[in-house]
């Protein structure tokens, strides 16, 4: 059931988070999916602690937040316990109310600081490294993890542990290990043994939760005291507050139509231009549009003249094109032919079968890319 949680001192009105995506869970999307409603926590892109350290430009901009914004978890990475704590500082100071640890992150350049999944290998040495900063700051601290390294080595249960030890106030896991990336079966036995090792701290789960049937599977069955989405946000804006409906009522609010999801893509490029600038937010613009594009059918040709976008008036050229272009595909009412439509999105826990390589839900490119 979608229902308020504790996190440390912090009362969250929705169990339903949002996770962070390099590059797209920006202030902007922060704010469209908050009009929307249903959503909880969210997180803001992962940050170099250093960077933010240092205050540079870049660093500072990741963490910007507004009160509509609230709310509002930053996740730090880095493996230098003195830089993580005085980084958490700065959050701290800048009026933000979590802090979240990446220990889950399994790229590379993450990983080989002694970050991210690195941190799932040294327990005691990432325990003191938690409990530097749950001494320095007052906010509550979080620790996002997956399952461990690799198969052979599930070490998210005695992690877990040992974070509520030193005073974390809450776990995220992603049911996959750092071996597998994003490939694989999300392992919903253990998320539900990160739950069991814990014993008065909520564990938040993540991992393909696509659909609000995946959520409510996934509260279910691991009895996590939450979820937290990430690709399925932009598969889906809706995704959280139709998952609170679902997981209150039983049912599912109709899916948006078309024109539904183009309003909310423009609502979504005028906060990119507003918070970036219309040069800079339409170029960033460029990677986001193909993902709304993923649920209107057709739409190569959408996404080839929008890969080029340069201002708010081109892009309203681009979608008066795109509904022309669009027109073969629609039947007498206007919708979309039974052959073009999108097909619905599965979690992996959820298929009877194993996905297929052309099957599995693609993520966009960034430092956290697997989560």
């Amino acid at each position: 059931m979608a229902t308020s949680i504790s996190i440390g001192s912090l009362t969250v009105e929705s169990n339903l988070f949002l996770a962070p995506l390099a590059g797209f869970t920006s202030l902007p999307f922060r704010l469209v999916l908050r009009e929307l409603g249903g959503l909880g926590l969210v997180t803001a892109d992962l940050v170099n602690a250093r960077s933010l350290i240092e205050q540079r430009a870049a660093a500072l901009k990741l963490i910007e937040t507004r009160p509509a914004d609230q709310p509002l978890a930053v996740q730090l990475f880095g493996a230098v316990p003195e830089e993580m704590r005085d980084a958490a500082l700065v959050v701290e100071s800048r009026g933000i109310p979590v802090v979240d640890i990446n220990m889950g992150c399994p790229v590379r350049k993450v990983v080989r600081v002694g970050g991210g999944s690195a941190m799932m290998v040294e327990l005691e040495k990432t325990a003191r490294l938690a409990r530097g900063i749950v001494e320095a700051v007052k906010i509550p601290v979080t620790a996002k993890m997956r399952l461990g390294w690799d198969s052979q080595n599930l070490t998210a249960p005695d992690l877990a542990r040992a974070l509520e030890d030193v005073g974390v106030a809450a776990i995220i896991v992603h049911g996959r290990t750092r071996d597998q990336g994003f490939g694989g079966t999300v392992n919903l036995a253990g998320i539900r043994s990160v739950v069991q090792a814990v014993k008065r701290i909520p564990v938040i789960g993540n991992g393909d939760v696509v659909s609000p049937a995946a959520a409510r599977i996934m509260l279910n069955e691991t009895g996590c005291a939450g979820v937290t989405i990430g690709r399925g946000a932009f598969y889906d804006p809706w995704i959280f507050t139709h998952t609170r409906s679902f997981l209150q009522t039983g049912e599912l609010p109709p899916d948006p139509g078309f024109e539904a999801r183009v309003r909310l893509m423009e609502r979504h490029l005028d906060r990119m231009i507003e918070v970036f600038g219309e040069a800079a937010g339409c170029r960033q613009f460029r990677k986001i549009a193909p993902w709304y594009a993923r649920r209107f059918g057709p739409a190569i040709e959408f996404k080839r003249r929008v890969a080029t976008l340069a201002s708010r008036t081109e892009f309203q050229e681009i979608l008066a094109h795109y509904r022309e272009w669009r027109r073969p595909f629609l039947d007498d009412q206007g919708e979309l032919k039974p052959n073009y439509q999108p097909a619905a999105m599965v979690a992996s826990f959820m298929q009877t079968t194993p996905a297929s390589k052309t099957d599995r839900l693609p993520t966009p490119q960034g430092p956290v890319e697997f989560w």
